[in-house]
């Protein structure tokens, strides 16, 4: 039998995966236990018995980058045995749980040591024993300073919000504005160095945060969609890091007629999952995210789709949580999509009012209310066939969760009976959490939601 854990920690999201035999027994985010938002730091409830021990990123090299960005340096408080380079964990996260045999993988984050961008060669071949074993082959790499993250985090800070934290909201803020101003944003991604944020230019001081966001917006999209035209021949591509989380864009990239898959958790937290991987030295037994936590509360679906039908909304918090940013109905706040909500909802948590809501959707009903590129796990957007507002974007699109009848989540009852009782297949899903905070992990957090912002959690 043997034990696996990856680990994460040091810069970003800490995390860590535990496997058995090529299962994926748990993986958890280390910010969900401190309560501390991105916390860097793994915590001791993370660190379980295995016979090895696999971190994320070459330490010691990811140091002479900080020396010579001029960085702090972290030093990771785990002793592990053996440890992959950043963009290798970040890769095999992703390939090492697909369906594919053979594939292209574009990692594209900030940074890990020195790669900002890194484009793989991935295939499944019969080792000496007549096992079938995975291999990845680097073909292309783009280094440090030059970074599509570092530039779209310098944007997000630039306009107001938190870097590193709060890129989905510029994300969603581009919907606002017009890509005026992309050949400037172009220019600054090829030639600043965006780690410490943008230079204070006199052409950027006339742009509204709106076009600013729709100009980088649309930078990412097209160098994107090059990186994958120019590198990726594959009709199966894998995408991971952080900008990986980029709905709008990856939609864009399955106009091109890929077949895509990206890990629910493409980020820094997840690459613990790839360092396990490549430890094990096989494919992974993927099955669902809901790895983390479990809550094994009794609910009622009838009580919860009643009380829907009563007050609009409620909090659901039963089963594992979610591996990854994304809740995906065992950690979700959730309502009724036919009623004006949005404002109510962002006001619960704290958000800006212009901040739209995806919905989950049964998958059967999934074509009638949407056109375009749809998954389980949230990671593209669609064209909205409805009116139901609260759901759907300014431009018309939502990021649409289909939800599959084997679906291990506890959405799938409760949409079924919202559905019979109401004739709407769809709810208002987003993560029960305040901006700014972590996901609800545990009871005792539902609990303290429930009692603190007045919202009933089943």
């Amino acid at each position: 039998m043997t034990r696996i854990l990856g680990l994460s920690e040091g810069f970003h999201d800490a995390g860590a995966t535990l496997i058995q035999n090529g299962n994926i027994l748990s993986a958890t985010h280390a910010e969900r236990i401190s309560r501390i938002k991105n916390d860097r730091w793994l915590h001791y409830t993370q660190i379980e018995d295995a016979d090895t021990t696999a971190f994320y990123e070459k330490d010691w090299l990811k140091r002479t980058r900080q020396i010579y960005a001029g960085q702090p340096y972290a030093k990771p408080r785990i002793k592990t045995d053996v440890s992959f380079y950043h963009h290798q964990s970040h890769a095999a996260a992703g390939f090492y749980t697909s369906k594919f045999d053979e594939c292209n993988i574009l990692v594209v984050d900030a940074i890990g040591e020195w790669d900002t961008i890194s484009i793989w060669k991935a295939w499944v071949e019969k080792g000496p024993l007549g096992k079938k074993l995975p291999y990845m082959k680097k073909i292309k790499s783009f280094k440090y300073p030059y970074s599509i993250g570092l530039f779209y985090s310098a944007i997000t800070k630039y306009i107001g919000l938190r870097p590193m934290e709060d890129e989905y909201i510029t994300m969603g803020m581009a919907g606002y504005g017009d890509p005026t101003d992309s050949l400037l944003m172009e220019n600054i991604l090829k030639n600043v160095n965006c780690h410490k944020g943008l230079p204070d230019l006199p052409e950027l001081r006339h742009i509204s945060k709106e076009n600013m966001a729709a100009s980088a917006q649309s930078v990412i999209e097209r160098e994107l969609t090059k990186l994958v035209l120019n590198h990726c021949p594959s009709r199966n591509l894998v995408m991971m890091g952080g900008v990986a989380l980029n709905c709008v864009a990856n939609s864009k990239i399955a106009g091109l007629g890929k077949n895509i898959w990206i890990m629910p958790n493409p980020g820094d937290c997840g690459s613990s999952l790839g360092a396990a991987a490549l430890a094990y030295g096989k494919k992974l037994k993927w099955i669902d995210p809901y790895l983390g936590t479990d809550i094994k509360n009794d609910i009622k679906i009838k009580e919860v789709v009643k009380h829907l039908i009563d007050h609009s909304y409620c909090g659901i918090a039963n089963g594992r949580s979610e591996f990854g940013p994304r809740a995906l109905g065992n950690r979700s706040l959730i309502a009724d999509p036919r009623r004006d909500i949005k404002d109510t909802i962002n006001k619960i948590k704290r958000r800006q009012q212009f901040r739209p809501f995806g919905p989950a959707i049964l998958e059967e009903c999934a074509d009638e209310y949407f056109k375009g590129p749809m998954n389980e796990y949230m990671q593209f957007v669609a064209k909205a066939k409805h009116d139901y507002k609260s759901v759907t974007h300014v431009d018309g699109t939502a990021r649409v969760q289909i939800v599959k009848p084997d679906c291990k989540s506890v959405i799938r009852p409760i949409l079924e009976e919202w559905y019979e009782k109401t004739g709407c297949p769809m709810l208002l899903n987003t993560s029960l959490n305040i901006k700014g905070q972590p996901m609800v992990d545990t009871w005792e957090d539902a609990l303290a939601f429930q009692k603190e912002y007045n919202v009933k959690v089943f």
